[in-house]
């Protein structure tokens, strides 16, 4: 029993001895880089080892296992290599140079500040402001719900836009009114 496993080693040796220079340079062609190759190679080799009882034991279906781990594993390296590039690339250096950027910021800072303001509100404008802007309630399905004319709820929008025109920056302001348009639309 020792003898026949002792065999067995050396036959994975000398697979390995044979099929590791030729799937080196084979991984080369892939991915250009020498040592990558090698580290897929020798992972190749590992899963092997692993998986040899799933392996039929004739030589070219142990090849050809083989060969497939490290198509695959340069397969998956590149997509690698080819997301962290993207990703490199969408990603400045100095992210405060960047346009979108700084727009981001201060397009993120005026919407706080437009939230802050909206919160402020009188508790009954602040109530029919955000149930008929922001969660779309119509003017007539406001008043049913609070128990009010539509008039009124008209006319607490109005106080509610007048509060906020005078808390706001006119910048802010113009922003709002632009989400607004867009929510009633």
């Amino acid at each position: 029993m020792e003898r026949k496993n002792l065999i067995h080693e050396l036959s994975e040796k000398e697979l390995f001895e044979k099929y590791y220079p030729r799937l080196c340079d084979f991984a080369l062609r892939y991915i250009q880089d020498e040592h990558a190759a090698e580290d897929l190679v020798q992972d190749a080799f590992v899963s092997f080892l692993e998986n040899r009882h799933q392996v039929a034991t004739d030589n070219n279906a142990q090849k050809a296992f083989l060969y497939s781990c490290v198509k695959f594993a340069c397969l998956n390296r590149l997509r690698h290599v080819k997301v962290k590039t993207r990703v490199e690339a969408t990603i400045d250096a100095d992210p405060v140079e960047d346009p979108k950027f700084l727009e981001g910021i201060i397009h993120a800072e005026i919407m706080g500040k437009i939230h802050k303001a909206i919160e402020e509100l009188p508790r009954g404008c602040y109530l029919i402001f955000k149930e008929g802007y922001l969660e779309g309630l119509s003017n007539q399905d406001l008043a049913k719900k609070l128990g009010v004319s539509v008039n009124t709820i008209k006319s607490q929008k109005q106080r509610g836009l007048m509060l906020l025109k005078q808390k706001l920056s006119p910048e802010a302001f113009a922003i709002l009114l632009s989400c607004l348009a867009l929510l009633e639309n």
